[in-house]
């Protein structure tokens, strides 16, 4: 890798994003809109947003940054851009970790934006520190970030590379134990479920809302979620191919 070739390429997608209003509404602003919605919709249950919503703040910019990575990466592919750049003497590593830097950029401003709506205009109420609210949300971006860059790689166009969300995020939000303790499912789903990157990103956020100081468990779970991005990230330089197919 070159550490010019990855900048250049993160700034290139920076400049075209920048250009795209309606993607970057959907970045920034989506997680931000439904997370007031989730409060009034449990505006006569304050404590039921309270249980729920540090969850979701980890889970809504996973989504959107997913979604937005996958169609975006696979845009520049059937375009031909991405062609184009691996004929030139540009590794597949400097392109992914230059999305990543790109996308990433995005994710960390998503990420304040929500944890500081959610936190001081919502009234979430958690009893630890909201910089460590804060790094989770961030790392569920990126990792959100990283499965979009993953699976744009198998994707051959826009519609497909939607498709994949059901297949990618909903089973992991089913069972990341948002909607019951995961030690209270079916052994199998649970077994299921304790490999999944999601699980832990709740379980991030659930340990910053009841306990006031960094936890053993908070740390393991930071670990995975970081972990995984990286692995994931890692496999999307691997599986990217130099021709459209």
């Amino acid at each position: 890798m070159n550490t010019y070739r990855t900048l250049a390429t993160a700034a290139r997608v920076l400049r075209q994003l920048l250009h795209d209003p309606r993607t970057i509404g959907l970045m920034l602003l989506v997680p931000c809109v439904m997370l007031l919605l989730l409060r009034y919709v449990f505006d006569g249950s304050p404590q039921t947003f309270d249980s729920i919503g540090a969850s979701l703040l980890g889970i809504f910019p996973l989504i959107t940054m997913f979604l937005v990575t996958s169609i975006a990466t696979l845009r520049e592919r059937t375009s031909g851009t991405l062609e184009r750049l691996l004929a030139m003497p540009l590794a597949k590593g400097d392109l992914i970790v230059g999305y990543a830097i790109a996308f990433g950029t995005l994710a960390a401003i998503q990420s304040v934006l929500a944890t500081g709506l959610a936190l001081w205009a919502l009234g979430l109420d958690v009893t630890g520190s909201a910089w460590l609210l804060l790094l989770v949300a961030l790392l569920d971006a990126l990792l959100g970030t990283a499965l979009g860059l993953f699976v744009s790689a198998f994707a051959a166009s826009e519609y497909q590379a939607v498709q994949f969300m059901p297949a990618v995020i909903f089973p992991q939000l089913l069972l990341c134990g948002l909607f019951t303790p995961r030690d209270q499912m079916q052994p199998v789903l649970e077994a299921t479920s304790n490999v999944l990157p999601m699980s832990y990103a709740v379980d991030g956020m659930n340990e910053v809302l009841r306990h006031s100081s960094v936890t053993g468990d908070f740390v393991r779970d930071v670990v995975i979620v970081a972990g995984c991005a990286v692995l994931v990230l890692a496999l999307g330089a691997a599986t990217l191919r130099r021709r459209t197919a």
